[in-house]
């Protein structure tokens, strides 16, 4: 019997995009300021003094993509794949519900046209209105993973290597 897929899937492929920092920090950037751990989990169980070894902060994080999972469960209505729906959790993640509900990308999937819609990935490459090449990068791997439903993710040519941490 095939295993059933589980966000932990997305929370890998996610982390790598990620930064990890296993002490608590008080995320000054974010307003209201915000403690943060591990992948940029921020919550009412997060405080000064917290460390998270990886496997937690992994399962934090694929907890955190229930939100994007569910936008995207919401916002998609034909078939995909499981590698098809991690690259739509992870682009819904990390740019926000809107960039999977109500957008060019969500209508032209809905419609049917998933080679239309893999191309909206790269649209969400901007931050401040500038291309950012680590956006950009990471748009290329959700490409290619919503591209390509058969293949492993370890197999895309756009996947960042395992990265050191800070």
């Amino acid at each position: 019997m095939k295993k059933p897929w589980s966000l932990m899937w997305v929370a890998k492929f996610v982390a790598r995009w990620e930064g990890f920092l296993p002490h608590a920090y008080l995320d000054t950037i974010a307003s209201p300021e915000v403690w943060t751990i591990g992948y940029g989990h921020t919550g009412p169980d997060v405080h000064a003094g917290m460390v998270v070894g990886k496997a937690e902060a992994l399962r934090l994080l694929a907890h955190d993509l229930r939100m994007a999972a569910r936008a995207v469960k919401s916002g998609i209505h034909v078939k995909l794949a499981v590698r098809q729906r991690m690259a739509l959790i992870s682009l819904a993640f990390n740019c926000g519900a809107g960039a999977v509900v109500g957008s060019t990308l969500a209508a032209k999937l809905n419609a049917g046209d998933y080679r239309g819609a893999a191309e909206c990935f790269l649209e969400w490459d901007h931050a401040g209105g500038v291309v950012v090449e680590g956006l950009l990068n990471r748009r290329k791997a959700e490409k290619w993973m919503f591209e390509h439903p058969k293949k492993r993710p370890k197999h895309n040519p756009h996947h960042p290597k395992r990265k050191a941490s800070r």
